[in-house]
């Protein structure tokens, strides 16, 4: 060792300078994600707890109808039980069917009235799998005793097919464990039976094709096809329902999205997204002729600068609970909330003939709607809310904006800001609601009948316009109540 050598005294100088572990180490790190996650850590696939519950109303609905599709079976069983020729002797003292198919009908109706009454638990579900099975397999156990034959006598009947409706009953669930549940007790159950044969009739095992087929003899291969037949048909079933289940809680969960999306965005906006063959990109814009209207509170700013945090949004949700749906149930989308104030758009993110005649309406319905609500706060005691709306009307480009990572939709025009100004306008003006003459004007060609004439008030100046505004008063105020 020199003393430029790195390696300490007692170690093997290995060849490139590097030891065994130096290698292993980095290569052991990439294995870590192998390993078995602590019971507490999430799992990322978890499925959010509203998803969740989504999925879960739908096994509900499931479980209502495997109810019903039970109790079709069953019927049409029965009736074809009834209205059929009977195979066995007029005199026979044994007739089991009608007691299983009245004990299974009574047990299907129990079933059905309680998915329709609460949650079905899993122990239930399962104790539903082992009634069915046992009632099939106690029916076709009893028929030996019925046309009085040998035990290996019920090994042929067909009845044995009813196992198969019984384990893809199970499928409408959308959960594999209860057709695994019913394909194991339908198999399990025939071993039984085929034991139960061999211990009453051990003579009755053949070898024999011929004979197997033409007496009451036992042959294990034929019963054995059975048993694989059944849990093949309960794996392959639970195989495709477990490819099933992921499209469900993905279709779910997208269907949950979708709904929550329409909380966030406009409807017309939330479908556009839902509808698109491509993501949006930014950059990207339409041209349409469309209205725009901003509704403000007036001097909300001062007031929620004396009120509690939480009495201020108790406030606002109260005002946009009475506005928005007056906004949207006349084609307004709303485009966004700026803290009190509130802009929508007609015709913007949809096109629409009558997008200036929907916005007056909603104006002086909004107008309407304050007014009520003012006068259930002065009935409270409360102070009045003055509202005040403009409107302007034009060209405007409605597209996305952002980056990848955040995009939004938003309309941009003169319009847009026109509208703002005019809404700013009332209280100069002394008046609640505005709108540009031009977007009366459109209003009126597409079949806007005002419910008294309106005051047009021409070349008003407006703060932040370059240009004199011929200005429609759709409802006067005052603001000395403001």
């Amino acid at each position: 060792m020199t003393a430029l050598d790195p390696t300490p005294p007692g170690h093997a100088k290995f060849e490139g300078g590097a030891r065994p572990e130096a290698r292993i180490l980095p290569a052991m790190t990439k294995l870590r994600p192998l390993r078995f996650r602590p019971p507490d850590h999430p799992r990322p696939h978890r499925l959010p707890a509203r998803v969740h519950a989504a999925i879960e109303a739908e096994e509900d609905r499931s479980e209502i109808l495997i109810g019903w599709v039970q109790f079709g079976v069953v019927a049409a069983f029965g009736l074809l039980y009834f209205v059929s020729p009977k195979t066995f002797a007029a005199d026979a003292p044994f007739r089991p069917v009608p007691w299983v198919l009245g004990a299974y009908t009574a047990f299907t109706l129990l079933r059905l009235v309680a998915a329709y009454r609460t949650r079905l638990p899993g122990w239930f579900l399962t104790l539903s799998v082992a009634v069915d099975v046992a009632l099939l397999l106690g029916l076709i156990w009893s028929f030996h005793v019925q046309y009085m034959q040998p035990a290996a006598f019920y090994l042929k009947v067909p009845t044995v097919l009813y196992l198969f409706i019984f384990i893809a009953l199970r499928a409408l669930r959308f959960q594999s464990l209860y057709v695994l549940v019913a394909g194991g007790l339908a198999a399990l159950g025939w071993l039984g039976m085929v034991a139960y044969a061999i211990a009453r009739s051990p003579e009755a095992l053949t070898r024999d094709y011929v004979h197997y087929m033409t007496a009451n003899a036992i042959l294990l291969g034929a019963e054995f096809d059975k048993i694989v037949s059944i849990l093949v048909v309960a794996g392959i079933l639970a195989l495709a329902i477990r490819r099933g289940r992921r499209l469900l809680e993905r279709a779910v969960a997208e269907e949950t999205a979708a709904r929550d999306l329409s909380r966030f965005f406009a409807p017309e906006v939330a479908g556009r997204i839902r509808r698109a063959e491509r993501i949006a990109k930014a950059g990207h814009g339409d041209l349409r002729e469309a209205t725009v209207v901003f509704l403000d509170v007036r001097g909300f700013t001062a007031l929620a600068a004396t009120m509690p945090p939480s009495d201020v949004m108790t406030l606002l949700a109260d005002y946009q609970a009475r506005l928005v749906p007056v906004l949207q149930a006349r084609g307004g989308s709303i485009d966004k909330f700026l803290g009190d104030g509130i802009m929508a758009t007609f015709g913007a993110s949809q096109s629409s003939p009558t997008h200036a005649a929907d916005a007056m309406r909603a104006m002086v319905e909004t107008m309407r709607t304050a007014d009520a609500w003012n006068a259930e706060r002065t009935a409270a005691g409360l102070a009045p809310m003055i509202i005040h709306a403009g409107a302007a009307h034009g060209t405007i480009i409605f597209g996305t904006v952002g980056d990848p990572s955040r995009l939004e939709y938003t309309v941009i025009g003169d319009a847009v800001n026109l509208a703002a100004k005019i809404e700013q306008a009332n209280k100069a003006e002394g008046t609640c609601a505005l709108a540009t003459e031009a977007a009366y004007a459109e209003a009126l060609r597409q079949g806007y009948v005002p419910e008294s004439p309106c005051e047009i008030r021409p070349a008003c100046l407006v703060a932040g316009v370059g240009r004199p505004v011929d200005l429609v008063v759709l409802a006067a105020g005052s603001e000395a109540a403001a």
